[in-house]
């Protein structure tokens, strides 16, 4: 499986909380969009806050259809260290060496291994160079203060854009894969 981080980020940057301010900016080409990029996904991959926002949220949504369907019956692999208990269906804990369990479930076969939001999680993957594809979901709003993807890091990073894609809300597809 290959590791695609997929994330909405403001145009400063911000990734907190998108559900304060990224509706708006969905419509029918965007909500395709997802639909398109869960169904080329094996398995989530999760930070604790972003699983317990998540699986507070998805098992009771309605109106979900096929979509919520598959969020909440695929497998979903979550980093704590914290939990105890994951409730929401097919989660499991990854625990331990986290890169070196990471690396594991990329060797398996299948479809992507998709990691939302989970900005702790996407730095640090990040930093072993374990993303294989990143893919920013960038909306035409600046937040002013909050926790920037990227993070605080000193290390230069040089990807390789290789696809661009404008919804007539404004959002901009960025997909970034590593520089050789």
């Amino acid at each position: 499986m290959r590791l695609v981080a997929t994330e909405y980020v403001s145009l400063d940057g911000i990734f907190d909380e998108p559900g304060e301010w990224s509706f708006p900016y969905f419509n029918e080409e965007a909500s395709q969009f997802k639909a398109d990029e869960l169904a080329a996904t094996e398995a989530l991959l999760l930070g604790r806050r972003t699983y317990q926002g998540f699986a507070a949220a998805w098992p009771t949504m309605e109106g979900t259809g096929d979509f919520g369907v598959r969020m909440n019956s695929m497998p979903k692999y979550v980093v704590t260290s914290t939990l105890d208990k994951l409730d929401w269906s097919g989660s499991k804990q990854v625990k331990g060496d986290i890169p070196g369990e990471i690396r594991k479930l990329k060797q398996q076969p299948g479809k992507d291994l998709l990691l939302s939001g989970s900005g702790m999680l996407f730095n640090a993957l990040m930093g072993e160079n374990l993303i294989d594809l990143y893919r920013l979901m960038v909306h035409p709003i600046v937040i002013g203060r909050g926790n920037h993807l990227f993070g605080d890091t000193t290390d230069h990073r040089k990807l390789r854009l290789v696809e661009t894609r404008r919804f007539a809300t404004g959002i901009v597809i960025l997909e970034l894969e590593p520089a050789a």
